[in-house]
């Protein structure tokens, strides 16, 4: 493996290939890693008491390549199988794991975010987490979809439960997640979509990959939306940006009796108790998703209905990456490739 460099260009010993001690265990050679906007809030601090995680440690929660090595007892994957990992290592014993919602798994560990993660040449996981891609995707295609497509796909497919023909949805922020959210609703539901975004680009992103309207956020984009449906509303909101005044906005663009998804997040929601009620809203937060809905993404990204916009970046430019990031230049979402 050699020797790796930082950004500063100080060179430093590449961390040993991490073995598969336990019976369950799996390491992935990585093919792709996503970067996302929590890896920004981890280096500024915000997470550093949620996590609790002693420095130093490897960031990097969007992970995608190749088996390595398994433990003894794992039967659902072989070396040199193509997979997408799952962002949590779960139990599957406690009550959540039973019922399916592992995203609320007791006893998980969060590679990335509270244990070593991907931005690596090799990633330790468990057999829980690994999901078997389809021949025709590539582990860097995929690998943002491990969390930022897993979050969008866990919002629209809940709001799609809800939405009938001739309902609207609101999407706010078609970003990283907010593109990947566009095509999840396009694929579950006959709802009509309409995003909302500051940049034109953006915007003219997502109607290219099927958003039926596309307003761009400019001042009066609250009652442009109310205007496509007649001033009643939508019947949901998904928020990918919960900053910068959208959770305001999103409040308003929803019809009485509607759902208000909160994704994105920086901000509070500061809302009269009286509205809430009388309106009868209903505030839905998301976080993640469960291993079935990534099993589920990873059929839509087979089929073509999902495709991520993607800029590569050699492992080595991890900070160059990173300020774009920060900086807004990223097109979709940034891959490191070691």
């Amino acid at each position: 493996m050699g020797a790796a460099r930082s950004a500063a260009g100080r060179s430093f010993p590449a961390p040993a290939v991490p073995g598969a001690a336990g019976p369950y265990d799996v390491i992935v050679r990585i093919g792709g890693a996503g970067e996302c906007r929590t890896d920004l809030h981890i280096l500024e601090g915000r997470w550093a008491e949620k996590s609790g995680v002693e420095l130093p440690y490897t960031i990097g929660h969007e992970n995608a390549g190749w088996v390595h090595a398994v433990g003894t007892a794992v039967t659902n994957v072989t070396e040199g199988d193509k997979v997408i990992v799952h962002p949590l290592i779960t139990c599957g014993l406690c009550r959540a794991c039973r019922a399916g919602d592992d995203v609320h798994c007791e006893n998980s560990l969060f590679p990335g975010i509270d244990t070593a993660g991907g931005y690596a040449e090799y990633l330790k996981t468990s057999a829980r987490s690994v999901v078997r891609i389809d021949d025709s995707l590539e582990p860097a295609d995929v690998a943002a979809l491990a969390d930022a497509g897993l979050t969008a796909y866990h919002a629209a497919a809940k709001a799609a439960r809800r939405l009938r023909p001739g309902d609207r949805c609101v999407v706010i922020g078609a970003g990283g997640l907010g593109h990947i959210g566009v095509q999840v609703l396009k694929a579950l539901t006959a709802a009509e979509i309409v995003v909302v975004d500051r940049n034109p680009d953006v915007v003219s992103l997502a109607v290219s990959i099927g958003a039926d309207h596309g307003v761009v956020a400019d001042g009066d984009h609250v009652e442009r939306v109310r205007d496509l449906s007649g001033g009643q509303g939508a019947e949901a909101v998904i928020d990918f940006v919960g900053e910068g005044g959208s959770t305001g906005d999103g409040v308003g663009m929803l019809r009485r009796a509607g759902d208000y998804h909160v994704v994105g997040y920086g901000e509070n929601i500061d809302v009269p108790t009286i509205d809430i009620i009388s309106a009868e809203i209903n505030f839905i937060g998301n976080l993640v998703g469960s291993y079935n809905d990534l099993c589920e993404l990873m059929v839509l990204a087979a089929q073509g209905r999902v495709r991520l916009h993607t800029a590569r970046y050699p492992l080595d430019r991890f900070q160059d990456a990173l300020d774009d990031l920060e900086s807004g230049r990223i097109r979709g979402r940034a891959i490191l490739t070691p």
